[in-house]
């Protein structure tokens, strides 16, 4: 097969549709490209979900761990020690043998007389599953980030917000909120970075590819056995997350001078990569 062909047969053989086997002889360039390239598409999937809505439980954690009142400040203190004390592939583990119990259990319920009975097996599909683990794990480290930051709240915004007679939601919304992430973003920026490259896990994680249906890794480590040659397919994983990186660098600094555009040049704040060596 041509290349257009490889592309046509294998571009979305990651969501299931195309050629409904892998290549198993004569492995070709165009093959390994196409199909890690096809298997990146969960990796995207699971980042960008995970990235969404762990925003927004990682604001609330912040608001939370920042409040007087301690029945609301300890639970959020304790999720995000607990989330970030501990390896995220021992919490995909865990999260996965305990999605694996669930289904024996079930759920059964009565509406109107009539008696329905579901399991919920599909907590243990990585499209589902996967995805909760790594929307804790980033909300999490999100969350502490945010803390620091509304910590870093100048008073005097405060003091001005109070002046204008601004409390309450409309002083959050306005004032507080939108300057926490101004300080925030550039560190939220490499949080987003990790966890992109954190998806690389799920392979390892224990939550399977069905129907060969897998991310990037799992191409990777299929055409790695096929043609005993290492080489050649995980670099091709590794230059696809380097190009990935650089489009999220590109996006969140936009979103980085749009935060900052009242502010004089001299005193914006640059996004810089910070590599997380460990975790």
């Amino acid at each position: 097969m041509t290349c257009w062909e490889t592309f046509q047969a294998y571009g979305l053989r990651s969501l299931g549709y195309g050629e409904r086997l892998l290549p198993k002889a004569d492995i070709t360039l165009c093959d390994q490209v196409v199909l890690i390239g096809s298997g990146l598409i969960w990796n995207i999937y699971f980042a960008a979900i995970a990235l969404i809505l762990g925003f927004f439980l990682a604001t609330g954690l912040a608001v939370a761990k920042n409040t007087p009142n301690r029945w609301i400040r300890k639970p959020a203190e304790w999720f995000i020690f607990v989330f970030r004390g501990s390896p995220l592939f021992i919490q995909f583990f865990l999260a996965y043998e305990a999605f694996v119990l669930l289904p024996k259990i079930g759920i059964e319920f009565t509406f109107l007389g009539v008696e329905f009975s579901a399991t919920t097996g599909w907590l243990t599909r990585a499209w589902l599953g996967a995805v909760i683990v790594l929307f804790l794990n980033t909300a999490a480290y999100s969350g502490e980030i945010f803390y620091g930051a509304l910590r870093s709240v100048p008073k005097g915004d405060l003091e001005a917000a109070d002046a204008y007679g601004l409390t309450g939601w409309n002083r959050f919304r306005r004032i507080t909120w939108p300057t926490m992430l101004r300080l925030a973003w550039p560190s939220y920026t490499n949080e987003a970075i990790f966890l992109f490259h954190a998806t690389t896990l799920v392979f390892f994680s224990g939550f399977p590819a069905w129907k060969q249906m897998g991310d990037a890794l799992y191409y990777a480590s299929y055409f790695a056995d096929k043609t005993f040659n290492p080489f050649i397919p995980y670099p091709i994983v590794a230059g696809y997350f380097v190009a990935m990186t650089l489009v999220i660098i590109t996006i969140f600094g936009l979103i980085n001078k749009r935060l900052n555009r009242h502010l004089p040049q001299t005193k914006r704040r640059k996004i810089a990569l910070r590599l997380n060596l460990i975790r």
